[in-house]
């Protein structure tokens, strides 16, 4: 799956998100284990031990397409 946000794009597996950055050369890259969500801030934050990441996305709306992609709660 694909979602389209203000910052680039999001691609999703059941196992795994990437987001690609509007600025060219620029991704991030996360399993869906090492992910947390922030329902009331919009934000995915990911800790994968010394390398770690967070991003605002638009809508709850994306937040929960996420979710329920990657099957987490």
């Amino acid at each position: 799956m694909v979602i389209d946000f203000s910052q680039g794009k999001i691609i999703l597996t059941s196992f795994e998100i990437q987001i690609k950055l509007s600025t060219p050369g620029s991704g991030m890259y996360a399993m869906a284990e090492d992910l947390k969500f922030i329902d009331d801030a919009l934000i995915i934050s990911a800790d994968a031990g010394s390398v770690k990441w967070s991003l605002r996305l638009d809508s709850i709306e994306q937040l929960n397409m996420i979710r329920e992609t990657l099957g987490v709660a």
